[in-house]
Order: C-alpha cells, then sequence, then structure tokens
C-alpha cells in the first residue's frame, strides 16, 4: 500500500531528550493528539495501516508522537531521564511547544493509559479516546508492568507462539530498545478509581473484541458515563491493523 505523507518534526524536552512526533493533515484544521502503545511507535500504531489517513479525510490535524524510548526520540539509558510520569510531562512539554488549547486526544494501550493521566493532571481535551484497554488494566498498574517486565528481562528464551514471544517479535520489529524501556516501565504511575470517575468529557472506548489483555473494555465504558463502547475484530496486536480501527476514530473525531 501507498503510504500516505507526514512530515516528522522533533523538540528539546525540559531534561534534554529530544522527542519525535509526527503529522498529517492542515497545520490549520483542529488537531488530535494520538499517542502510541508500548514497544511501538507513531508509524507503527497509526501511520502504516491508514488511520491516521481516515481521520485526516474528515478534515482533522493528526500529531502523533514517538514517545521517550520509542521511535524517533531519544532513549536514555540513565535512570534519571525516567522519573515518575515523564510520559506525561513529555506530552504537556509537547503540548506547549505546538502550542495547542483546543485538542482531543486518544491512545493506544499504553497510549490510553497516559491520555488518562493526561486528563488526571488537569489537561482539558474536547474529546478522548481510550484503545487496547479495559478497566481492570488502566487500575491495577503491575500486572501488565510485571508482564513487560518479564518479556525484557528474559529476550530470547520464552516459548515459541506465547504472548511473550510474540510482544518480543513485535519488539523486533519496531527496533526497540530493551534498556531504555525497562527503565520507562519504572515511570508508569498508578491511576486511581477517583481519577478515572472526574473523566467528564465525550469518550470513546475502543479495543478489539478479542482484547483482554487489560481486562475488560465494555466494563470500562460502563464506569465513564460520557463514554460510548466500539469493539472491532481482532486482539491486542491483530486489532492495530484492522481497517476498522481508524474509521472507529474517524467517527468518533470527525464529526
Amino acid at each position: 500500500m501507498t503510504e500516505p505523507a507526514y512530515s516528522s518534526h522533533s523538540f528539546t524536552a525540559p531534561d534534554g531528550v529530544q522527542l519525535a512526533w509526527h503529522e498529517m493533515g492542515e497545520p490549520d484544521a483542529r488537531p488530535l493528539l494520538l499517542i502510541h502503545g508500548l514497544f511501538s511507535n507513531a508509524f507503527t500504531n497509526w501511520i502504516r495501516y491508514g488511520h491516521a489517513a481516515k481521520i485526516v479525510a474528515t478534515g482533522r490535524r493528526v500529531i502523533m508522537p514517538d514517545l521517550r524510548a520509542h521511535g524517533e526520540s531519544g532513549k536514555p539509558h540513565d535512570a534519571a531521564n525516567y522519573p515518575p510520569d515523564i510520559l506525561v510531562d513529555d506530552m504537556f512539554a509537547l503540548i506547549g511547544e505546538l502550542g495547542l488549547s483546543d485538542y482531543d486526544l486518544g491512545g493506544y494501550s499504553l497510549g490510553a493509559r497516559t491520555s488518562v493521566r493526561l486528563v488526571a493532571r488537569g489537561a482539558k481535551p474536547g474529546r478522548l479516546a481510550i484503545c487496547g484497554a479495559g478497566l481492570q488494566g488502566l487500575l491495577g498498574l503491575e500486572g501488565r508492568a510485571g508482564h513487560f517486565r518479564n518479556i525484557l528481562t528474559n529476550l530470547g528464551t520464552h516459548e515459541r507462539g506465547s504472548p511473550e514471544w510474540m510482544a518480543e517479535a513485535f519488539l523486533k520489529t519496531t527496533k526497540g530498545d530493551p534498556q531504555a524501556l525497562l527503565l520507562l516501565l519504572d515511570s508508569f504511575v498508578n491511576i486511581g478509581e477517583a481519577e478515572l470517575d472526574a473523566i467528564d468529557m465525550p469518550t470513546l472506548v475502543l479495543t478489539g473484541d478479542e482484547d483482554f489483555d487489560n481486562g475488560s473494555a465494555a466494563d470500562l465504558a460502563a464506569r465513564l458515563p460520557t463514554s460510548r463502547y466500539v469493539a472491532i475484530p481482532g486482539g491486542h496486536m491483530s486489532a492495530v491493523v484492522k481497517p476498522e480501527l481508524g474509521q472507529a476514530l474517524a467517527d468518533f473525531f470527525g464529526k
């Protein structure tokens, strides 16, 4: 398939780490900030399979950062560069760099967790998309963090075909940096029930119909009174390649 046109940019975070972001759409269109998942990057999550292009076709500007330790962003090996909630700090720095005030926000998996943490810390998007995430996974941090810590500390030993083996294979395709990613895991901050219950903007809860990696998305949608739940084909990793993901986001953010 032909890759749609996008532009790539970078800026320096307050601690000196270079952070990259990618854009599609007209610069004066209403912005949507989309955050990718762990081990992934903006290109793989949003651009490669046409999701961003579908959203741009509705008249939106789509801004897609590469998180610290991912993609074209810096991957420092110093624990000092991974204080608690650093990904949220980075996203606030990007919002400031771009001068965003009236914008929407969404994320997949780790990107969904980061989006919820942004809202908990005062971000005010008009609309929010929580993708590839469930209630139990958002409220229970250590289970998933432990899963990925096990993957990263035991590379090359996972049983072929297991979820750990598949995640390691994905890590290889995105040329991930295990040392940087291990440090990043320690920066994640719990989401409290009160923080989740405070979400009051229109919210899309979007997940694969076979994705239970982060708990129940239906339970999450039921918990959020301003949300609607959409299930698309696939599991946690396979849903990302489905055209239904981009279409559901375009339907939600394009109106």
